[in-house]
Order: C-alpha cells, then structure tokens, then sequence
C-alpha cells in the first residue's frame, strides 16, 4: 500500500467512515485511494468552512468522529471559523491536512506555509507525518486524541510524499482508559452542599445533556430542590415532551445574572463557570453571584454521567422520579408573519426525532420556549459563537442520521457565510428544511452597538450593520445550488412551505421575511431595560427576563 491507502484503511477500521473533502493537488493520492476504500464515504464541500462545519454536525449525532480533506494552510485557515466551534464543543474531528511534499517545501513555493501553526489555534493535537511508515501511527494517535477523554480536534499534516510512498501498512486502534467517575469525595461534599439548605443548582454541558443524564440530573434535582441549568450554546441537548426541562443560561449576561442571582452553590457537570460573551463598560465578566460556591461533579475530562449517577445513590434518590415535561401542540400561526410567530410555526411542525441546528440570532429568540413540549427533538447550537456553522453543521448531522428530519435555522448574514452548504445538500439529497430569517440586517450587532456604550454611532456606523442594499435573494441562491426554494412573507405561506419540506424528500430552502426582532424602541429600549435588571427586585427582573428571552 501507498500511504494514503494505509490512512484510508487505519481510518476505516477506527470507524471514520465519512469524510468531507475540499482537496487540491497535494491530496490527489488520498483522492485516488477512495477507490480502494468503499466502505469510506467522500463528500465533497465547495468551502472548507462546511467542510469542518459538517464533520462537527456529524460528530455530534454520530458520536464517532469525522474526518476532513483540507488543502494546505490555506484551506485549513478557511475552515477555522467552524473549528473554532468544534473546539469549543470539544466535538471529536479529525483533520487531514495536505502539504507540499518534503522536498519541495524548501522552496517556498506560492502556497507554502506554516501549517502546524494554524492548526495550533484550533486543535488538542497536531503532527506532521515524516514517512508513509509511520503514517499510520500517526493517523491511530490522531484519532485517539480526537476521541479520548480530553475529545476535540486532531490535525494530522500529510506532505504529498509521504502520500504517494510505498510500503505503509495500516494499523488498528489502540484502546484508552474509560474517563473516570468523581471521587467519592467530592460526590460527598457536592452531597452536602445539595442537601444543607440554601439555594443550589445544576448547570449541564457537553455530555450530560443527554437522555441518560438528564434523568439522572433531574432526580438529583426533585430530591434536592436544586434549579438545572444549561450552558448558553450546548452541543447537543436531547429535548422536548417526555425529557425533563433544563433551563439554558441567557446569551445576555444582564439576563444571566439573573438567572443565578441568590445562588449559594453552583455545580458543574461537564460544563464551565458562566461568564459573559464580551466585556462591557462597567459590567462583570465572570457571571457566578459573588458569595456563590463553585463545585465540579465532573470536569472535561470526567465521566459526566457515572459521575451523576454515583450522586444520586449518594442522595438516595434512585427511586425519585425525574420531572418530565407533557407533550402540548400548538396551533399554527396566521396573519402577518413576525419572528415569533415564524419560530411557533416551526415548532408546530416538528416532527418525532427531529434535528435543529439553529443559528436563526435574534429572531429565534422565542425558539427554546415554543418548542419545549414539542415531540422529542436534538437541538445543535453555536457552540463557539463563529457564526456560519448552522447550515454546515445541519449537512453533518443529516448524513449522520438519515432517517430523521434535520433543520437549519439561519438568520440572513449567518447564512452567507457558509451558502455553499446548500450546494452539498443539493449533491447528496439530505433531507434538510433550511429556513432563513430574512431581516436584512445584522441585528444583534445593532442591539451590542446599544449594549456596548458606543458614543456617536449615525449613519456611517449603521450602514455597516444593514444588509438591505442590494437586497439579499435567497431563493435565487436556493434555486443556483440546486435545492427547491421559497419565499414567504406570512404565516399562512409559511405553513404550507413547511408541510411540504416535511412531506417531500430531498432538500428545501424557506426563505422567510421577518421584521427584526427588536427594531425602532424596542432596541432603543433594550439596554436601559437590561441596565435595570439588577437594581430592580428579583421577581420583576425574573418576569422581565423571561418576556425578552425566555
């Protein structure tokens, strides 16, 4: 075998069976090896952005990792974004990552680069292969970074020689120890804390946002009184009728504090402490309440749900029936469509067993509470804040889960960042309903120009922010990259777009119009509002964040 018929093969035997590609010259033997590895499913990208993106939507639903075929520095700097979420995620990627071959790198050719560098920013792991002899090694060691206890991104660099050079063998995955359970110790003292009296609670990330765990936590929380609580953008959180309810901390670091204001102690589980997205004149990062304690069940590394569940035989509670929420049907919206009513006609059509990658911004602000007793769903969110990661992360997870509906939710300046998605639903025939909020304009940045203080913003500063000149035509997009397309502008057209995305196979693209969700003096609102959360009392605060964000 050459080396990348030894990669492809290592890769295969491990369980990467999925591949998204964007290649150039230096991957041509990798290419060409495809046809030595059926059991290997290539999918071509237009963009190196929905390359990484989709390998992290199929990581997540998959719970085996992907790989990407990336060319050069140059392909892999323009798949950082949706890596960067991925890191963040801690979502398990490997990148395969072509370069010059090693005779040729000292001549500095036009697209030579340090690509061990870029790597760096993004990846719990890099190595550059030295000889097909030891690629396969190398390619067992990726995949076990990507995959063991710390799970993130793994760059594996390939020069082209290495690549074509004979005499590699394949070779098979070497086993790593099980994450190991809290102590007993801690299991003890976070025992305590639960059981002495004051105000508690659970906040969730990662894997203890799975059924197994949520049940787990919501017995710890019936027997205890403990509030639960999500990480602002999870990974991926198994939700709806039959689930027990978590509470996701705000965006907004006003209204988060709200959320946690009175706690004695907080207990993380596979999450980190809170704390806000950005820094803001005269306002705290770190959003835990002071005089709060802080305590960790179980860290990045731990396993999350032994660690629960060792918590609740702590407790006594394995008899303690976990709150579940009842299943409710909405009633499909009419009228003039608004972002609200946009997202109640989503979840009024929901399917069983649905997938949502949502990144709709500002106008799915209502998304989370209209869809909290819908029928069980999987909910994928941006998990890094780089936006471009909805529509790509939705291709992922619907080669991932074929049989399950998937939706992406986009808003209209997210979605361009990764368009070419589309195209790869288009190729591949993914059943994808991508609907796009069509408010033509990046609206949350128009609420933090309000929240961040900024003196003498007019028209100049403004303009930055609007993307209504020339009007974006996202069904003339739609229709260019193969995939069925619609505009709507009310809730009746809405509801009868989404009934035939459901019911037709294939891919289908909604473009929706929207006015902003928070436009005119609702915005100029909005940060005076937001200012007073602290200073009013807390039931009114707890009122008032629920109206804006529920």
């Amino acid at each position: 075998m050459n080396g990348a018929q030894a990669l492809l093969r290592t890769l295969i035997d491990a369980g990467v069976t999925t591949c998204f590609t964007n290649p150039g010259t230096s991957e041509m033997h990798f290419v060409a090896a495809l046809d030595t590895a059926p059991e290997m499913r290539a999918v071509l990208t237009l963009f190196e952005g929905v390359a990484t993106g989709a390998a992290d939507g199929y990581s997540r639903m998959a719970g085996k990792p992907a790989a990407t075929l990336l060319h050069l520095g140059c392909g892999l700097g323009n798949g950082l974004a949706n890596l960067h979420n991925a890191r963040k995620g801690r979502v398990p990627v490997v990148n395969i990552v072509g370069d010059h071959a090693t005779t040729h790198v000292g001549y500095d050719a036009p697209l030579q680069s340090d690509i061990e560098t870029i790597a760096r920013n993004v990846s719990t792991w890099v190595r550059t292969s030295k000889s097909a002899q030891e690629l396969s090694r190398d390619a067992v060691d990726a995949i076990a970074a990507a995959t063991g206890p710390s799970r993130g991104v793994a760059t594996l660099i390939l020069p082209a020689d290495v690549s074509w050079s004979d005499g590699a063998q394949p070779m098979p995955l070497h086993p790593f120890a099980m994450p190991p359970v809290a102590t007993n110790e801690t299991i003890a003292a976070i025992a305590g804390a639960l059981s002495g009296g004051g105000k508690t609670a659970l906040l969730l990330g990662g894997r203890a946002l799975r059924e197994p765990a949520l049940l787990a936590a919501s017995r710890i929380a019936q027997a205890t009184g403990a509030a639960l609580y999500a990480e602002v953008f999870p990974t991926r959180l198994e939700r709806g009728a039959g689930l027990p309810a978590v509470e996701r901390i705000a965006y907004f670091a006003e209204m988060a504090s709200v959320q946690l204001a009175g706690l004695d102690h907080l207990i993380l589980v596979d999450a980190k402490a809170p704390v806000s997205f950005f820094a803001y004149p005269g306002k705290q990062s770190y959003l835990v309440p002071d005089g709060c304690r802080l305590h960790e069940l179980a860290s990045f590394t731990q396993d999350a749900l032994g660690s629960l569940e060792a918590l609740v035989d702590r407790l006594g509670a394995r008899e303690v029936k976990p709150l579940l929420q009842e299943p409710s049907v909405l009633a499909r919206p009419s009228g003039a469509l608004t972002t609200d009513k946009a997202c109640q006609a989503i979840a009024a059509v929901l399917p069983v067993g649905a997938i949502i990658s949502d990144e709709a911004q500002t106008s799915g602000s209502k998304l989370a509470s209209l869809t909290a007793r819908a029928p069980r769903h999987d909910l994928l969110t941006l998990t890094g804040g780089a936006i471009g990661q909805g529509l790509p992360v939705a291709v992922g997870a619907a080669l991932a889960c074929p049989d399950r509906p998937v939706f992406a939710l986009a808003g209209d300046g997210s979605a361009m960042y990764t368009i070419q998605a589309l195209w790869t639903m288009a190729r591949e025939q993914l059943n994808v309903t991508t609907v796009i909020f069509n408010n033509r304009s990046y609206a949350i940045l128009n609420i933090e120009l309000q929240r961040v203080g900024a003196e003498g913003a007019g028209e100049a500063a403004k303009s930055q922010l609007d993307l209504s000149t020339p009007a974006l035509d996202f069904v003339a997009i739609g229709h260019g990259m193969g995939v069925p397309s619609v505009r709507v502008e009310s809730c009746e057209e809405l509801n009868a777009a989404l009934d035939r995305a459901v019911t037709e196979p294939g891919p289908h693209l909604i473009e929706a119009i929207v006015p902003s969700a928070f436009s005119g003096w609702k915005l100029k609102a909005l940060p005076h509002v937001m200012n007073a959360l602290g200073k009013i009392p807390q039931p009114m605060a707890k009122a008032l964040k629920r109206k804006i964000a529920p």
